[in-house]
């Protein structure tokens, strides 16, 4: 099996190229158009990358939502992700959208923490239950959260609704055969240590694991291994969206993806 060519999004995606730089163009827009709603770069550790944006809405928030970014735990930032907190915002929610250290200069086990403590620490901002919503990287990370040894606080934990892992990334396994692991530096025992599938003692909260149905055949195993290996986990594989297209319903309110992300 060619793993890379089993785990590259772009090179299956018409005009993929595209999607990033729309991505960062609709961030800013939504950032100055809810400028007075906003606060920006809330740290939540010691490095610059350790800290989030908070969007608020207009009245008070009904509970959180964080909202963790793809990019193979190695590119993208908060700044380029803020347009898909329109929907949850729209609906009355706050959304947190921490940065977290990348590979390779932080190792999985270390982006794992510094999520928890981006968590914990933005729970603290807001009342009511928290959503955790992540994509990709981001779907392996917001998993990590139901995994008692990711260290998230039980005063955070308690608070803790529901997960919904965007086409997550699940089982680290086969990344270990591929050519970014020359940057994320997974040996075996991480691979296994920070694989959601993999047994580790759960919180059991309530996972949501979304897919799209075009994505690569990779991604899809990825979806339902989460699923099988979870009792606590229930798969929604969305008609007509690949690997990056997935995340288009965040920006609107009244999208079955949002219904889900946030019903009581």
């Amino acid at each position: 099996m060619d793993y890379d060519l089993a785990y590259a999004n772009a090179d299956f995606i018409p005009n993929a190229t595209a999607y990033p730089p729309r991505w960062a163009r609709e961030a800013e827009e939504f950032r100055a158009a809810r400028k007075d709603h906003t606060r920006l770069g809330l740290s939540y550790g010691d490095t610059p990358r350790e800290a989030f944006d908070l969007f608020l809405p207009d009245g008070d928030p009904r509970g959180l939502v964080v909202f963790v970014h793809g990019g193979y735990w190695l590119a993208f930032g908060r700044e380029d992700w803020s347009g898909f907190a329109a929907g949850p915002v729209a609906r009355g929610w706050a959304v947190a959208m921490p940065s977290y250290p990348l590979a390779p200069k932080a190792r999985l086990r270390d982006i794992t923490r510094a999520v928890a403590r981006a968590v914990a620490r933005a729970a603290r901002e807001v009342e009511g239950p928290v959503v955790l919503a992540g994509h990709s990287a981001g779907g392996h990370l917001v998993a990590r959260m139901n995994c008692s040894d990711a260290l998230l606080p039980e005063v955070a934990a308690r608070r803790l609704r529901r997960i919904v892992a965007i086409s997550p990334l699940a089982d680290l396994r086969p990344l270990t055969h591929t050519r970014m692991n020359a940057d994320l530096r997974l040996d075996a025992a991480e691979a296994q240590a920070e694989s959601p599938v993999l047994g580790t003692p759960r919180h059991e909260i309530a996972t949501l694991v979304w897919v799209g149905a075009e994505e690569r055949p990779a991604f899809l195993d990825q979806a339902i291994w989460l699923t099988e290996a979870w009792d606590e986990a229930r798969l929604h594989i969305a008609p007509g969206r690949h690997h990056f297209d997935v995340l288009d319903p965040l920006k609107y309110a009244e999208s079955p993806m949002v219904d889900a992300l946030l019903a009581d």
